[in-house]
């Protein structure tokens, strides 16, 4: 006990200055002024996150650069050859870490959360933050065909039955492409690496462990063939099979250099070990033909699964009976369409277990993303896959009350008591009264955490100054988190519905929420002008910067302001003045790149007003995609691969599929708006385009739109309602017509307006 007596702070101060050192307390004093105090200065989640993560590129400061002369990912070679737009100065950093190609992509079950992952250039990490598998071509003249160091390289997604990542390069006549999925094989779920070779009668196919992935170093200690199974054995634990012998075995320590200088020489043994953890090696297949084919397969590593009673695997069966489950995208926009089917892929991948906003970097669970994902599985109709990710939060909440993702995050209270509501007006589901207590508590914390004694100033009534769970600067009461909090206080009145045990904590809560508002608005109207500019900024005491951007949830998606409303419509007029790069949303703070999600969140605020520009976002966000459908959290400017966060990013995919649905269908507030983004494009190709059936308040919707002479037949099916339903349909370019009761089969023949 008597340790909690020392003096600490003077002990530590005089131990830096006696070293020479800055002195540290004094310093994060200084720090934590450029913010706002808070109860959480930096939430330990994201301490203990960063930690490893630079403990990792403390790993590649020693690693990478003394030896350059391995093969190496792709993003390495990129990043530290001084030729190339990627890279990066090194002197003076901390870490070396992928700041300029963060990107990858997952395949799986819909049913497992296990994920492998492959990189731009077909580098195969089978399990989570592991080592890697890489597929080389050796020449029979030498010379070495390496994915990683090829610019020309074609990749996509596939996912007629299964999803796949198929990479393929060539040169010179000869060619090398892996087909990476998962799939069932003597019942159990097994990675799947097919790698097919054109070449010529001697050439031979490499298949190397390495002791890395894409974020940097991974050790492997050792490494053995086992002859009688025709695998590999790393690090004792995972078996890589080989579906051929192979002709030759190389294997390698760190002393001794990377194996892909050893493949040419003489064997040396069935193993190897190195204490460093950069054990490497190879197994050889010659081509005695032209064309010749290798399968490499590893179990999946699924915890819950008990071995003696495994049933069967069919991954293609789950996806396609999932698949059908969904809605449907038929437009003549190839680029669009194909984004649109890899992203539902992404989110029900993504959504297996828990919500996870990634494969990798962001397996882990945030309320905030789970809630924004989970509505994108409303849009596409897998209300029941919602509901039961919905049923886990209590298990998650604090006795206080609190939906915690990280300590000193306000925002999440909020989205779960608004996703809540979302899933009970679209999937016309009764909560049991132990799951309403659980959300009334979630309002009570909302209630209680407001700040209410410091009348006259401009906080009072606010959310305490919070970490910006959305990186949009220091600790500061962002009207972010409030917007949040406000709607979730609304949310609780249709929760709770008549359920006469909560009637006077709802109608208090209804209270609440009127003065909230109130209280919200009363200080954005209290801005100095000059700090405003008749915009939302991100706090009452911020001038407007990149973080207004989340000043833009009061619009979408939770629509507290009107559609077009004047501050909004300034916000993101000033945002493109101060924050777009190449007509996307540049998030310049913590991000340093092109957000994805973001630039969706404008979009579908310029949808709801009835602008036009929301095209142009929904083009170039297309354009940014990556070859197999997918974005990281934020982009780079310059090499276009990710300089952030996961290079998967569910987040993002899951408002691609919003922002597609609210094309064809946005529910606004009593009405459904049918058609209002529809491209003119799609309709002039006179094919017809369709999307649904996509729930809604009241129903299931589907829209299909073709042109018919000079105006356009549309389509309005609804074969199941709980209630009647208002369509506004308000095709561009067309007359409105507003169709009351008409959930059933209509067509209709618009006139142009």
């Amino acid at each position: 006990m008597l340790i909690r007596w020392l003096p600490w702070k003077f002990i530590i101060k005089r131990a830096a200055k006696s070293h020479g050192f800055l002195d540290p307390l004094t310093l994060m004093a200084k720090l934590r002024r450029f913010g706002h105090p808070s109860e959480v200065q930096e939430p330990i989640e994201l301490i203990r996150a960063g930690v490893l993560f630079h403990a990792r590129g403390l790993v590649n400061t020693r690693v990478i650069q003394y030896n350059l002369d391995w093969v190496w990912p792709y993003w390495i070679n990129k990043q530290f050859r001084p030729e190339d737009e990627s890279f990066i100065p090194r002197g003076f950093s901390f870490s070396h870490i992928n700041l300029t190609h963060r990107n990858w992509t997952a395949v799986g079950s819909p049913n497992e959360p296990h994920y492998p992952i492959v990189d731009p250039r077909g580098l195969l990490t089978p399990y989570y933050d592991g080592w890697s598998i890489d597929f080389w071509l050796l020449k029979k003249d030498g010379n070495m065909l390496i994915p990683a160091h090829m610019d020309n390289v074609h990749q996509t997604l596939e996912y007629e039955d299964n999803i796949r990542v198929k990479t393929e390069i060539e040169e010179s006549h000869r060619k090398i492409s892996s087909d990476i999925f998962v799939e069932g094989k003597n019942g159990k779920y097994t990675i799947f690496s097919d790698v097919k070779v054109s070449g010529e009668r001697g050439d031979k196919i490499i298949c190397s462990i390495r002791p890395y992935n894409a974020e940097g170093v991974q050790f492997v200690e050792k490494i053995e063939y086992e002859r009688d199974g025709n695998n590999f054995l790393v690090n004792e634990s995972s078996k890589v099979y080989f579906d051929k012998v192979p002709d030759k075995i190389f294997f390698s320590d760190y002393h001794d250099g990377d194996v892909y200088y050893k493949i040419n020489g003489e064997e040396s043994g069935n193993s190897v070990i190195c204490n460093i953890g950069m054990a490497t090696a190879a197994a050889v297949f010659v081509l005695d033909e032209n064309e010749s084919e290798l399968s490499v397969t590893l179990p999946l590593k699924c915890k819950h699964r008990k071995k003696e009673s495994y049933p069967p695997v069919d991954v293609a069966g789950e996806w396609n009976s999932l698949m059908s489950e969904t809605a449907k995208l038929d437009i003549p926009d190839e680029k669009i369409q194909f984004i649109y089917d890899a992203s539902v892929r992404t989110l029900l991948l993504l959504t297996a277990d828990e919500a996870y906003p990634g494969p990798y970097t962001y397996k882990r669970f945030w309320f905030r993303d789970a809630c924004l994902m989970m509505n994108a599985l409303l849009a596409v109709g897998q209300t029941d896959r919602a509901y039961n990710m919905l049923l886990k939060f209590p298990e998650k909440q604090k006795h206080s009350g609190y939906f915690r993702s990280q300590e000193g995050e306000w925002d999440s209270n909020g989205q779960v008591l608004w996703i809540t509501n979302r899933i009970k007006q679209i999937g016309n589901v009764q909560y049991k009264k132990d799951f309403i207590r659980s959300m009334v508590k979630g309002a009570e914390w909302i209630c209680n955490k407001r700040i209410k004694n410091v009348p006259g100033k401009m906080h009072n009534g606010l959310l305490p100054a919070g970490f910006s769970a959305e990186h949009l600067g220091p600790n500061d009461y962002y009207y972010w988190d409030n917007f949040w909090a406000l709607t979730g206080l609304k949310a609780v009145d249709e929760i709770i519905g008549d359920d006469e045990e909560f009637s006077d904590i709802k109608n208090k809560l209804k209270k609440e929420a009127d003065e909230y508002e109130k209280t919200i608005f009363n200080t954005i109207k209290s801005i100095p002008s000059a700090k405003s500019q008749g915009a939302i900024p991100a706090s009452p005491f911020r001038r407007i910067d990149s973080g207004a951007v989340g000043s833009l949830v009061a619009d979408y998606p939770l629509q507290i302001t009107p559609p077009a409303d004047s501050k909004i419509m300034k916000t993101i007029e000033l945002l493109e003045q101060t924050s777009f790069y190449e007509g996307a949303f540049f998030q310049n703070m913590i991000h340093s790149g092109i957000n994805i999600y973001l630039t969706l969140a404008i979009a579908q605020s310029l949808l709801r007003a009835g602008k036009k520009g929301y095209e142009d976002l929904i083009h170039k966000v297309a354009e940014l995609a990556s070859p197999t459908g997918q974005w990281p959290e934020a982009i780079h400017p310059h090499t276009k691969g990710g300089c952030m966060g996961d290079g998967q990013h569910g987040w993002a995919s899951a408002e691609w599929i919003m922002m597609i649905k609210n094309i064809f269908v946005r529910d606004e507030k009593g009405e459904i708006i049918i058609g209002s983004g529809i491209f003119s494009e799609w309709i002039e190709t006179g094919k017809k385009i369709s999307f649904g059936p996509v729930p809604v308040p009241g129903g299931n919707v589907k829209v299909a739109v073709v042109k018919d002479g000079e105006g356009v037949s549309v389509d309005v099916i609804c074969p199941e309602r709980s209630r009647e339903l208002l369509f506004n349909i308000m095709i561009p370019g067309y007359e409105n017509v507003v169709v009351k009761n008409g959930c059933v089969a209509k067509k209709l023949d618009i006139l142009n307006g």
